[in-house]
């Protein structure tokens, strides 16, 4: 087989989550927009967030045990085909204008389920399909999560320019197309039975008994595991602080100090260009990088200098600098944290462990946006910023300081099962 043939699976895979991740970034404007236009009310566009949000959190963290009876790429293509129907049918009714905010929440609440589901999925796809690209997990993981970065990162902005260009209406329906494009790259490009036949490895039954068994035994492997337990508080953490920099503390800033928005644009791009260079130098340095202190160094080097830049500085220049260097660390740790993940978790278990895990960064989310108004509005800016820096710099000492951290460097630690296939893992 060619080194083409080889890594297309994985490549598509990465192609189709780049696809439908710029869609999700329309519609993460076109939609509220679209509700502020129609309804001028700003909880009714919260109310369209959390019903897209609440039910992708929940299906990331519990749907491992259908997807495993179903097959992750099986439960991709169905997941992404109907939530290519929800933004349809939410295109169709506003071109319309026939779109009651009943209907609306309804449709998206649908798609960020489904979403959840097929993002459960996913990950477990990239281990076999790196195997059998010959490629590490550092490098899958990192490309995989560079796709996500440079989704947001031309998604966003492309959002804006067909908002104003086409109208709200027309770029939730790209967001529909982008879905379906996905599914036909994935149907295209990742076979059924790759790389090992097509037998199930599970109970093909799945009563509600079952069912929460199973969940049951995801958790009790991930309580278990001390390391695994320490990276998830440790995102949860830095999640909710990067929430509150980003959805208050930079547009206050931007706002009552810098005195233009441009600003904000300007320091969230070079954080996103920084991002996307660190996830893909660590996807091409792969396993030459030593673990453990390279995720704690980086870690510690990433999270904090941004609050103190924002704190002390009025200088878009030195904090878009700050900003861009600071996460070129930050995407660093990505690729390591999803290779550990993958080694440590038995493939059996990697629908409900990792599917935990992953909606645990979310969870920290809603929190830091109100955590950020609450200190800005409670103490200032400054010293807002200043007290989520020491907490952030605490943190991230963490991995430098605890023992548990070191197992980063110990492949292999936690008994593994065979890997299986996409469509029956």
């Amino acid at each position: 087989m060619s080194d083409i043939a080889r890594r297309a699976p994985l490549l598509g895979l990465i192609g189709a989550y780049l696809v439908s991740g710029a869609g999700t970034a329309l519609s993460a404007i076109a939609i509220p927009w679209l509700v502020l236009v129609t309804t001028g009310s700003a909880v009714a566009t919260g109310l369209v967030g959390f019903a897209e949000m609440a039910p992708y959190v929940l299906l990331q963290a519990t749907a491992g045990p259908l997807v495993d009876r179903v097959g992750l790429r099986r439960t991709f293509l169905i997941g992404n085909l109907v939530a290519a129907a929800a933004v349809f049918a939410v295109f169709l009714l506003g071109a319309l204008h026939d779109l009651p905010l009943g209907a609306l929440v309804a449709l998206v609440a649908v798609a960020g389920a489904v979403r959840g589901a097929a993002d459960a999925a996913s990950t477990p796809m990239i281990p076999p399909l790196a195997r059998l690209a010959r490629w590490s997990d550092e490098r899958a993981v990192g490309l995989y999560s560079g796709a996500n970065r440079a989704a947001l990162l031309v998604g966003m902005p492309l959002a804006g320019v067909l908002v104003a260009l086409v109208g709200p209406s027309i770029t939730i329906l790209i967001d529909s197309l982008s879905f379906l494009c996905a599914v036909v790259v994935v149907a295209a490009t990742v076979p059924r039975a790759q790389p090992v036949s097509e037998t199930p490895t599970v109970a093909p039954r799945l009563g509600p008994r079952a069912y929460f068994a199973e969940l049951r035994e995801g958790l009790r492997f991930l309580r278990a595991d001390r390391l695994l337990l320490s990276l998830m508080a440790l995102i949860v953490l830095t999640n909710l602080l990067d929430q509150a920099m980003s959805a208050v503390f930079l547009p206050v800033w931007a706002h009552d100090r810098v005195h233009d928005a441009v600003a904000f644009g300007v320091v969230g791009g070079a954080s996103g260009l920084g991002m996307l260079a660190g996830v893909l130098l660590t996807a091409w340095l792969g396993r030459r990088l030593p673990r453990w202190l390279t995720f704690a160094c980086c870690t510690l080097l990433a999270s904090a200098p941004p609050f103190f830049a924002v704190a002390g500085w009025t200088s878009v220049v030195a904090v878009a600098a700050v900003f861009f260097v600071c996460g070129v660390f930050g995407g660093v740790p990505n690729p390591i944290i999803g290779a550990v993940q993958y080694e440590r978790v038995p493939a059996l278990l990697q629908t409900r462990v990792l599917g935990a895990m992953k909606a645990s960064a979310y969870l920290g989310v809603p929190v830091g946006s109100l955590l950020g108004g609450l200190l800005a509005q409670g103490v200032g800016l400054t010293w807002a910023c200043v007290g989520a820096g020491v907490v952030m710099l605490l943190a991230t000492i963490a991995p430098l300081v605890f023992p548990v951290w070191r197992q980063l460097d110990r492949p292999g630690s936690a008994p593994r099962a065979p890997r299986l296939n996409p469509e029956t893992a």
